[in-house]
């Protein structure tokens, strides 16, 4: 599948070229199914590590295509959209969802709830509008990179689809599922992400644009954002902050969510309030030597943040690389190569796998941890250009 021309190589980017590349390939050796088009049997986390192959892509032309990453682009949206799915969620007190799933009758689910279906995810539409947001955020990036009209257009068809979501207690915004009793952060980052993304690169640009508008105005107003700038993980029953963790990649798709709302409005006030939220994250989230840990430090804890948790991180720093670019800042530039640093030093085994414990040890490495870390290797490339 062909590419769009990238920016060539700098010479100070060469290791970070060369470890992402490294990273892709073992992510796709060791997790990618040809068969299913995703990544070690995860639904959304699939989608994330799409979107950040399609960012390399973006940015490394020649090493894109000597992996086949428009290959594994295109084999994807085939694929994933045809397989039986069955997602199961589970949401801690802290707010750590717990998804699983039956593919192709690959895995047994132990748990069911009574509106999910067993089906292929057409359009990679499901039960859950935060995965429907990944999804469509993907397709555009995917777009971005290779030009393919059938990808942005499925980003548009996932969109309506989220707007299904609209009509919930709290006088705006979306719930997180289809069953209709919560309305949480990540769902409604990502409905503002993909609005105002699509307004920077569809023809109707103003309906999109008016959306994500109203959107950001509700999210700022919701009282989601607590008073030391970071994003709890959604409302209660009376539409109240419910006080639950501050996840990291909450902070990180408002990031790129305000990054093209600002591309779309040319309103500073926008990347003000991205720079207040970014640097207030880390502040929270890195340790004494600079490197993100999970806000309720569950890396070297048993279960290792879960299978969901372990692509959280490198949402964050994907997204803070956005902001970056649109709004160049130091403190971002060398907070993304800090982290690359630690995770090609401290994370890593001899297999070229990455953990989910960037300060090291190594731990055993799963897809989604492999996709996050080459998330932040992804932005020191970007960063270094």
């Amino acid at each position: 599948m062909p590419l769009l021309a990238a920016s060539a190589a700098g010479a100070d980017t060469k290791e970070y070229v060369g470890n992402a590349v490294s990273a892709i390939q073992t992510l796709n050796d060791e997790w990618y199914n040809l068969r299913t088009g995703i990544w070690d049997n995860a639904w959304w986390n699939s989608a994330n590590m799409l979107t950040t192959l399609a960012d390399f892509a973006t940015l490394r032309l020649d090493e894109a295509n000597e992996l086949n990453v428009g290959g594994y682009m295109r084999n994807t949206f085939i694929q994933a959209q045809s397989e039986n799915v069955q997602t199961v969620k589970q949401l801690s007190d802290a707010g750590m969802v717990t998804s699983s799933y039956c593919i192709d009758d690959d895995v047994k689910c132990t748990t069911k709830r009574h509106f999910l279906g067993k089906r292929g995810f057409d359009d990679f539409i499901n039960e859950f509008y935060d995965d429907e947001g990944w999804w469509a955020l993907a397709m555009i990036r995917s777009w971005d990179a290779t030009g393919d009209q059938e990808y942005l257009d499925s980003a548009v068809t996932i969109f309506e689809d989220m707007q299904t979501g609209l009509g919930g207690p709290c006088n705006g915004g979306i719930f997180w599922n289809k069953d209709r009793k919560y309305v949480n952060a990540i769902s409604n980052e990502l409905y503002l992400s993909v609005a105002a993304s699509l307004a920077n690169r569809v023809p109707n640009r103003d309906y999109y644009l008016a959306i994500a508008r109203d959107q950001w105005a509700w999210f700022r107003d919701s009282g989601m954002i607590n008073k030391d700038n970071l994003i709890n993980d959604g409302l209660d029953g009376k539409c109240k902050n419910n006080g639950m963790q501050t996840w990291s990649y909450n902070q990180g798709v408002i990031l790129g969510g305000l990054t093209e709302l600002y591309r779309a409005t040319g309103n500073k006030d926008l990347l003000r309030k991205a720079h207040t939220i970014a640097k207030a994250a880390i502040k929270k989230l890195a340790n004494d030597e600079g490197i993100l840990v999970e806000t309720d430090k569950c890396e070297k804890r048993n279960g290792h943040c879960g299978r969901d948790g372990q692509s959280f991180k490198g949402i964050f720093v994907r997204n803070l690389r956005y902001l970056h670019d649109m709004a160049p800042d130091d403190e971002f530039k060398e907070f993304i190569v800090k982290n690359a640093d630690a995770i090609w030093a401290q994370n890593r085994n001899k297999q070229g796998m990455l953990g989910v414990a960037w300060t090291g040890p190594f731990i055993k490495a799963t897809g989604m941890s492999q996709g996050a870390a080459l998330d932040v290797l992804v932005a020191a490339i970007g960063v270094s250009d």
